[in-house]
């Protein structure tokens, strides 16, 4: 299957906190969207790797993303380099997306960076012909997006662009809930779940709200996502820039 878009993340749940409206919103416009989660987030200090594809699987079917894959590199420990480049080529050349959404390029986690640098760099080499791969035992065109943007983590980093995401603020909200182990859900698991982290508390989804709608302000809408470009935006039309 050819998608339009796919995003590259490190964890399971990265998709959801940061561009499942973006995802939603061009999933209403027809485009083929679909996410691939470099590992199983084991070393999340909640749950385990089951219960988070379960919940992956959850999310997905509320957003009706058309694929979701793991690729299942090691948690903390996946590298940069030729071995996990070639993986995440395979996907690429396999899907063939026009734009890739991929991790912020600076944040406090270090999988985050680490994930993005080893997107770019995938995206590129992915359009080398020269560079040989194979799938299910066939061998693979050369394909390079043509664009690919980080989406915004928990460092703040000033966005390019926002994408306004409003009418889907709600269906995000629930895919990130999807994720029961890792997130206030105001079910009475929160109130007794051992292992509280930051993320599992009532101000991050606070966190997540208020950066949305500081991000929605310039646009005059209530809810907007945040991007960063790896290349210059060119534009036909000025009016696409409204």
């Amino acid at each position: 299957m050819k998608l339009d878009i796919l995003v590259l993340a490190a964890h399971p749940d990265d998709a959801e906190l940061s561009c499942s409206g973006t995802l939603l919103a061009h999933i209403a416009l027809g485009k083929k969207v679909g996410i691939i989660d470099f590992t199983q987030g084991e070393m999340g200090t909640r749950g385990s790797a089951e219960i988070r594809k379960q919940e992956a699987e959850a999310s997905s079917k509320i957003l009706g993303v058309h694929i979701r894959e793991n690729l299942q590199f090691a948690d903390a420990f996946f590298k940069n380099d030729r071995e996990h480049q070639l993986e995440v080529i395979k996907v690429i050349r396999k899907y063939r997306p026009e734009i890739v959404l991929a991790n912020a390029p600076q944040d406090r986690h270090p999988d985050h960076p680490k994930a993005a640098a080893l997107s770019v760099e995938a995206c590129f080499y992915s359009g080398l012909k020269k560079l040989s791969t194979q799938l299910n035992g066939q061998a693979q065109e050369a394909w390079r997006p043509k664009k690919v943007y980080h989406f915004i983590q928990s460092d703040y980093i000033e966005p390019d662009f926002s994408v306004d995401i409003t009418p889907y603020w709600d269906k995000k909200v629930e895919s990130i809930k999807a994720f029961a182990t890792q997130f206030h859900t105001g079910s009475a698991e929160d109130k007794t779940a051992q292992d509280s982290t930051f993320i599992s508390t009532p101000e991050f989804m606070h966190f997540i709200e208020s950066r949305a709608r500081h991000w929605a302000k310039p646009l005059g809408v209530k809810y907007a996502e945040g991007f960063v470009k790896t290349q210059p935006i060119g534009v036909k039309d000025l009016f696409d820039l409204l």
